[in-house]
């Protein structure tokens, strides 16, 4: 079951991906994230979302690329809809993860002084591909999806470990 503070999941267990329209690498991320998390066990006790720096695509679902690459592997990121990031976000996620560095200036521009929570690059948890950004896809063509996939999975492992270790610390 959920831990809630005033009705809601607290920060802790609160997951959000974020890259700039929310359409390609960070649903990817949420969709990744999501099923790691319902394989280990702990789906049911965290709250993962995924949200874009931009307000160019909110409402809409996520590129029929990043849809395709993603079925293809087995997760569903047909329910997915954009929207954009916000500085409430701060004070609901306490995982807040971009997929590159202009991601990260933006994010840490927004982030009020009093955030707890861990803000970071998601390839920050796959240290060994010795790379920080995911590169984004949307200009490429469909083995960009698949790489940044690649990318995905290896970095969600590494952060899926680290919201356990910290589930196991409460």
């Amino acid at each position: 079951m959920f831990k809630r503070a005033n009705g809601n999941v607290t920060p802790e267990r609160s997951v959000l991906f974020v890259c700039l329209g929310n359409i390609c690498r960070s649903p990817t991320a949420e969709g990744v994230f999501r099923a790691a998390a319902e394989h280990a066990g702990i789906g049911q006790q965290i709250r993962v979302d995924s949200a874009g720096l931009s307000d160019g695509h909110v409402g809409y679902p996520a590129d029929r690329r990043a849809i395709q690459a993603a079925w293809r592997r087995g997760y569903d990121l047909t329910a997915m809809r954009g929207r954009q990031v916000e500085v409430a976000d701060f004070s609901r996620f306490g995982w807040i993860i971009a997929m590159d560095d202009s991601n990260m200036r933006a994010l840490t521009k927004m982030k009020p002084a009093d955030f707890g929570g861990h803000l970071g690059l998601l390839l920050d948890f796959a240290p060994e591909l010795g790379i920080r950004d995911i590169p984004d896809p949307y200009y490429g063509n469909f083995e960009g999806f698949e790489r940044v996939l690649d990318l995905i999975e290896i970095s969600v492992a590494g952060l899926l470990a680290r919201v356990q270790a910290a589930l196991a610390h409460e």
